[in-house]
């Protein structure tokens, strides 16, 4: 959620940096609201400070035993207090129309973000490795998953429809190994692994920023404030929502694996096919909580350490950096990592790696007191997928391909899947 105060301060620049993102429109509704709200508050401190007074008029004459001065003080203070009360209600209606309409209002982006308003403006940083030249025709995923009995999507959709997949043998033991790859190197990479719940409460989906403006992407729990996971982010991001965070222990850095569930998965032609776009895929995520002039390091870092798995399995990816108009709604500044697929003949997003600065720390109200300070700060937060298992999955097994059909298996691959290569011999 964006500060009422930044918003009124530097309204046109804000504008500027918003206009590719949406609810621009929202920024003049919020100071017009926000204009009401301080009349209000105003005209009720003055009530608030004429009731206090009052309140020292009656005990004085109390204290003198001047009955008609006491009468006439208690009368004015019934009648203030009524007046009040009405003040209150009219403020408390205020400041949740201004929340309504701060909640709704994206995160501002960083002065360096890429201008634009979809991913045809994302700005490409760097390239690791060169794709593969296949000396034969390259099959799909789709192919080489069926032709080695690694899945079965027609029995997935017996047991729960399109989109939901069902992995075998083989297929069901490669993505585990990669969870567990995945989760080794984080650990290795300083951050601390957490399990975590599957479901999620409304109000820490509130506090990352999925509700209210999205929760049509959700599968909600029926009878009940419960939604399944789209992303473990939001849990590790609320571990401390509405507490105030010891100073030593920032940046705290954390990896989880989770399901996700998400019901974006629809018309998107060929990527409905495969196990590209689903509506439920595992992750294995980072999330950082930070001071504010660490949060920019912690980005690199985060994204450094999500590269590092991709080049441990040696798969060419590029990094690009979203434009204004590509980013997810609390987001700052996103980094995407894309994979090189041959099947698509070209990359495809296996990450995003995210600095949201203060943005959710004040949806989840998460705090932290530098030190000598006596007023507390809201933290920075980070989050980074590390990665999709099943586009990392889908990656491997079309980059690794033989001409024979078997797949070679990376090499920091063997020791969790206990093979060389998958085959049906």
């Amino acid at each position: 959620m964006l500060d009422i105060n930044r918003l009124a301060t530097e309204t046109e620049k804000i504008k500027n940096l918003l206009k590719y993102r949406g609810e621009v429109s929202q920024i003049d509704k919020a100071l017009t609201v926000n204009a009401e709200r301080k009349q209000i508050q105003t005209k009720g401190d003055e009530i608030r400070n004429k009731r206090n007074e009052l309140s020292k008029e009656i005990g004085i004459a109390k204290a003198s035993g001047d009955q008609t001065k006491l009468t006439q003080s208690l009368h004015e203070a019934e009648l203030h207090k009524g007046e009040m009360a009405a003040f209150e209600e009219s403020q408390n209606l205020a400041e949740k129309r201004l929340k309504a309409i701060l909640e709704r209002i994206p995160n501002i982006p960083m002065d360096d973000v890429p201008e634009g308003e979809d991913e045809s403006t994302n700005k490409e940083i760097k390239k690791f490795s060169i794709p593969r030249s296949f000396d034969f025709e390259p099959l799909s995923h789709i192919e080489l998953l069926t032709n080695l009995n690694m899945w079965e999507p027609e029995r997935a959709t017996k047991i729960s429809g399109r989109g939901f997949p069902v992995l075998r043998n083989v297929g069901a033991r490669l993505e585990l190994a990669l969870i567990n790859f995945m989760l080794d190197h984080n650990i290795d990479h300083g951050a601390e692994q957490i399990w975590l719940p599957f479901a999620i409460a409304d109000h820490s989906l509130y506090g990352t920023g999925q509700l209210p403006k999205f929760e049509e992407d959700l599968f909600k729990i029926a009878d009940s404030n419960l939604y399944l996971n789209p992303t473990a982010e939001i849990a590790l991001t609320n571990m401390y929502r509405e507490e105030i965070v010891e100073s030593s222990i920032l940046p705290s850095r954390f990896t989880a694996y989770s399901p996700s569930f998400r019901k974006e998965a629809g018309t998107y032609g060929k990527d409905t096919k495969g196990l590209i776009r689903v509506h439920q895929f595992n992750k294995v995520e980072l999330v950082t909580i930070c001071k504010p002039e660490e949060s920019e390091a912690e980005h690199q870092r985060m994204l450094e350490t999500s590269e590092a798995i991709l080049q441990i399995l040696e798969l060419p990816y590029r990094v690009v950096t979203l434009s204004q108009g590509d980013m997810g709604f609390s987001a700052a500044k996103t980094y995407d990592i894309e994979v090189w697929l041959p099947s698509f003949d070209n990359y495809r997003e296996i990450a995003s790696i995210s600095n949201c600065l203060d943005f959710q720390a004040r949806r989840a109200d998460i705090r932290y007191k530098p030190e000598g300070s006596k007023k507390t700060e809201f933290v920075h937060t980070l989050n980074g997928s590390s990665l999709a298992v099943g586009r990392t999955l889908v990656a491997i097994v079309e980059n690794y391909q033989q001409e024979d059909g078997s797949i070679k298996v990376p090499v920091a691959l063997q020791p969790y899947l206990k093979m060389e290569k998958i085959s049906l011999k």
